[in-house]
Formats: C-alpha cells, sequence, structure tokens
C-alpha cells in the first residue's frame, strides 16, 4: 500500500495549504571551445585558475546583465530561455547535451493551463504552436467499460476553459512544439554536444559554474536545471547518484505500451480520447489529428519487463492476447499497428519533492527533474511551462544579484504544492484504474424473470457505485488544474479546494477496500468516513448522488416491475 499512500499524502498537500547571447569559457584543458559566441571570448585556464570567477558588479542591468545558464533544452527549458532573452537584462545560453536536434518522440499534450502560460509569455510562439495544434478539448472524452464498450464516466473539458476564456485542451507532436521554440530563440543561445554533468558555486562572491562531460566549464550567475528525469543537476544538488535506488526516481510499477499510426477510426472528429477500464489494466486511445492515432496500453508489470519478457509474436500480437474479450474498438487498432509503430518503456517518477530542496544558493531545478509524474493526467509538460513562467517572472524581477537566491526560493515556494498535487493525481489515476477498478457489475433482466449478476465481486460492486461520482471529482480537478495555472500565490484556496483531497480518498477508500489503511498517512491519520463525515467531505449534492445510485442499484423493483 505504499504507492496507494504516497499518492494520497500528495494529494493531502494540496488541500491544506491548498529560455545574441554568449557565455564566457573556462577548460580544464587546453582545447577548442565549441560553439562559443563570437562576441564572448573564451578563455583557457590552468588548474590554478580554475576557482576564480569573472568579477561582476552586483547590480543587473543591460551592461551588466543576468547571466543564465540552463542545463536542457527540452521544452521547459526553451519556454524560460524564450522568455528570458527578450529581457535586455538578461544573457541567457541553453546547454544541451545532444549532438543535434532530430525529430524524436511522439505527441504531448497541453491542457488548457499550459496553452494559456504559453500565451502569457510569447503570444507569437502561441499562435505558431495553434498552427500545428489538434484540438481535442472540444470534443467527448472520457472512460469506457473494455469490457463491454459503454461508456462509464465523461470528462468536461470544454465548460471548465470556456467559463475561463481559456484555450480547448489538444496534442501538438513534441518535435514541432520543440521547433516552434528554436525558431523563436535568437541564435547563439541553444549549444549542442554540452552535457552539464555537475556543477560548482562561488563560495565567496557571484557565479555558479556548469561542468560539461568534456571538461569544459561555463560560467553563469544562474544555473536551472531543466535536464530531466535523470537530472545531474539535482544529483549535484542533493548529493544524490543520478540513477538508482538513493536517486528519488523510483519504479511505478507500470509499463506502457505505445502505439502511434495512420488509423480509419469510426468516431473521427467526435471523440478526442477515450480510456478503457477493467481488470488489473486499461488501454488508452487518442485522436492526434490528420488521420493519425496513438494508443497506450498501461500494465502493471516488474521492472525491465519492456527487455526481459519475451514476445516471440511481436507486441502488437503479445497485447491482443493481454486484451483477450476486451473491445473490439482496442483489438482493432491494435491490429492495424504494424510491429515498427509500437514501443515500450517502463515508468519512472519521484514523490512529491516536500521536503527536499528545489534550489541551492542560485541554482534551481524545472520540470521533470524536480517533479517527474506519470503521464496520465497528461501534465507533466504542463507544469514544466508553469515552473518557467513563475522561474520567468521571479528572475525577470531581480534588480541586483543579491535578490536572485531569494527568487529562487519563492519560486520553489510559489510551484512546491500546486505540482506535488499534480504529481499525486497523477499517480492517483493509474493506481486507481489499475490497482482498484474493475468491470463495472451490473445487473441484467433475461427473458422471464430471473436475473444475471455480471462481475459481482468487491471491486465491480465499488467501480458500479462509484460512476456518478467520477464527473464530480473531474469538475473539481479540472477546477484545479485550470483555475491556478498563474501560481500567485504559495496556495490557491480557490483552485486547491479541500474537495479535491476529500472526494479523491473517498475514492481511494472505496477502491483499495480499506478506508482506514488507505488514510495512514505516516504519522498522519485520518478518521474512518462516516456518513456524516462524507457529507462534508461530498458536499450535500454529491453525498445525495452517491447514495442514490447506492439505493438504486440495489433496488429490486428496478429488476422486477411489479414487485
Amino acid at each position: 500500500m505504499y504507492v496507494i499512500n504516497r499518492t494520497c499524502f500528495s494529494v493531502l498537500i494540496v488541500a491544506f495549504f491548498g529560455y545574441s547571447q554568449g557565455f564566457s569559457t573556462v577548460s580544464t584543458v587546453a582545447r577548442p571551445v565549441p560553439n562559443v559566441h563570437p562576441l564572448y571570448s573564451s578563455r583557457l585556464a590552468s588548474p590554478l585558475d580554475l576557482p576564480k570567477y569573472e568579477h561582476v558588479e552586483p547590480e543587473i542591468t543591460e551592461e551588466n546583465p543576468l547571466r543564465v545558464l540552463i542545463a536542457g533544452a527540452g521544452v521547459g527549458g526553451l519556454a524560460l530561455a524564450n522568455s528570458l532573452s527578450k529581457n535586455p537584462r538578461m544573457r541567457v545560453t541553453v546547454l544541451e547535451r545532444t549532438d543535434k536536434f532530430k525529430r524524436f518522440g511522439g505527441p504531448i499534450q497541453l491542457a488548457s493551463n499550459a496553452l494559456q502560460v504559453i500565451k502569457e509569455m510569447d503570444e507569437d510562439v502561441f499562435d505558431k504552436i495553434m498552427e500545428k495544434f489538434v484540438t481535442t478539448g472540444d470534443k467527448m472524452n472520457g472512460i469506457k467499460d473494455g469490457i463491454r464498450n459503454e461508456w462509464y464516466a465523461m470528462f468536461d473539458l470544454h465548460s471548465p476553459a470556456v467559463s475561463r476564456n481559456m484555450p480547448y485542451t489538444g496534442v501538438i507532436e513534441r518535435p514541432d512544439l520543440q521547433q516552434v521554440y528554436l525558431d523563436a530563440l535568437p541564435r547563439g543561445i541553444v549549444h549542442n554536444s554540452e552535457k552539464v554533468v555537475s556543477y560548482e558555486t562561488n563560495k565567496h562572491g557571484y557565479g555558479v559554474k556548469a561542468i560539461m562531460d568534456s571538461g569544459n566549464e561555463v560560467e553563469g550567475d544562474v544555473l536551472i536545471g531543466a535536464d530531466g528525469i535523470w537530472s545531474t543537476v539535482r544529483a549535484t544538488m542533493r548529493n544524490a547518484p543520478v540513477r538508482g535506488a538513493d536517486s528519488g526516481v523510483t519504479y511505478s510499477g507500470y509499463t506502457v505500451f505505445a502505439g502511434e499510426l495512420e488509423y480509419d477510426s469510426f468516431d473521427n472528429g467526435e471523440v478526442g480520447y477515450k480510456v478503457y477500464i477493467g481488470p488489473g489494466q486499461y488501454f488508452v486511445i487518442t485522436d492526434t489529428g490528420n488521420g493519425r492515432y496513438q494508443w497506450y496500453a498501461f500494465l502493471a508489470k516488474p521492472c525491465g519487463s519492456a527487455e526481459n519478457e519475451e514476445k516471440p509474436e511481436g507486441s502488437s500480437k503479445y497485447l491482443q492476447n493481454i486484451f483477450d474479450g476486451w473491445s473490439e474498438e482496442i483489438h482493432h487498432i491494435l491490429k492495424a499497428t504494424q510491429e515498427h509503430e509500437i514501443e515500450q518503456r517502463d515508468l519512472y517518477d519521484r514523490p512529491p519533492s516536500v521536503l527536499k530542496p528545489w534550489t541551492e544558493g542560485n541554482v534551481a531545478l524545472l520540470g521533470d527533474a524536480v517533479h517527474a509524474m506519470m503521464p496520465n493526467l497528461g501534465q507533466g509538460g504542463c507544469q514544466a511551462f508553469e515552473d518557467a513562467m513563475v522561474l520567468e517572472q521571479e528572475l525577470g524581477s531581480a534588480v541586483n544579484r543579491d535578490d536572485i537566491e531569494q527568487k529562487l526560493k519563492r519560486y520553489q515556494s510559489r510551484r512546491l504544492i500546486r505540482s506535488a498535487a499534480v504529481q499525486g493525481l497523477s499517480r492517483f489515476a493509474s493506481d486507481i484504474i489499475i490497482l482498484g477498478f474493475d468491470t463495472p457489475a451490473k445487473i441484467v433482466m433475461k427473458d422471464g424473470p430471473s436475473i444475471k449478476f455480471e462481475n459481482f465481486n468487491y471491486a465491480g460492486i465499488v467501480t458500479k457505485i462509484l460512476q456518478p461520482l467520477l464527473p464530480i471529482f473531474f469538475a473539481i480537478q479540472f477546477n484545479f488544474l485550470y483555475e491556478g495555472w498563474k501560481n500567485e500565490s504559495v496556495v490557491d484556496f480557490k483552485a486547491s479546494s479541500l474537495a479535491l483531497f476529500l472526494v479523491g480518498t473517498l475514492i481511494l477508500a472505496f477502491a483499495v477496500g480499506s478506508a482506514e489503511e488507505a488514510m495512514v498517512f505516516g504519522g498522519l491519520r485520518l478518521e474512518s468516513i462516516s456518513a456524516g463525515g462524507a457529507e462534508g467531505m461530498l458536499g450535500a449534492e454529491g453525498l445525495e448522488t452517491l447514495l442514490t445510485n447506492i439505493r438504486d442499484f440495489f433496488s429490486v423493483d428496478r429488476f422486477i416491475p411489479g414487485y
């Protein structure tokens, strides 16, 4: 139950608290330094010179700009670089480990909160993105019974966006998104083949040096680790390994198969995405536009199953067997997918960094480097954009180099609770669907007065009972995601309603079969749910809906007219 409790803890937190410029380089050996902007000379130094830092004045001005180093050219790092590069008091350098940018990676979901952030940061970039964007939030989206192929619960992505005058959720190919930002950046900002492996800070003045695997060093005033889940900046900050048990990155317990293909779907243009639930696994189909679709199969498997489990007939056939008896819609798209269109990877995430630092002096973490999360809510990239916006605001408001450390701490305080909650919700979505939900129980009338009870086990009954509660939870969830995108305070009580935690906890408690076990979070224990407490959690309407569904489900006269 460790995974479940860790999830609940991060949801509990939110309930109660509600990217023309160049750089100066120092090298450990006398070798040519690649990618040095002609405006700024590199200086080669002997080992005795290495501790030396450039002398800079405290005040941040156009003549004495803040030197911002960004490790990693993912979408979060590029978004930050793009916004900071427009500020004449900033000199931005992006250090990217790959030798060149290639078309790699499939579609990425950008929810309304991320799109609003992108628009706020750079409207021209937003317009370019929308040219390649495929909207899904204005279509039907929801959960289906994976066995019976019936709709189970719908996601209303339309109303929360319309009520806030926000763009609809949708998808874009990750390489296209990255290219929009690369095209927007001035030449000379992004430097390839520069993998940051660690850093050192000036203990007696201003400056931080990013150390490359080549032995080169780049000096700046600020270093932002946007280098992903296996972040070397984070490892240095926390004196921990990049990988392994002590890195803080853990295997989620789930492996995912992903397919991307041209597909003629019967509901093209009507449905954005469908999540098929059933016993111990689930399947997702998403419209990515222009006649292309992407699907995911989430399975609870031991770590390393991608490499160790044999699939002699290929992944498609393997999955067809795994999902035997499930919806024909799943089998139809699996049969249409060629082997080279399928990839499998184990999923890793991190617990919320509540007690571990996001910052150290003038170094800070962004995106997956600090809050890697499960992909179920499609919020990983979205939260990186929110990080970038807040960092741009905080760094942009600094007038003196002495301000930077506190500005970065304020960034952490504005983002900590919200990102932790989204991490928790993302893990919650995985755990609840795989560990808790099943094919919903159903009572079917047969010929005459006979009745057939389908899937009348604990999980099946609970899955049926909770059916009307999920739309309420989804509404609270999307309110939280869409309302709090500005990150204006440490806790946005309007966005992070107590109901987010309470409704989620109730669902989790039912699903795992033990309310008491599900609600023990370390040393903090919540009392078992009572009828009175439930009304406070759900509100009168939510509680009445739940109780009515229970009563109606077991009502005899529903099945035997005239009884």
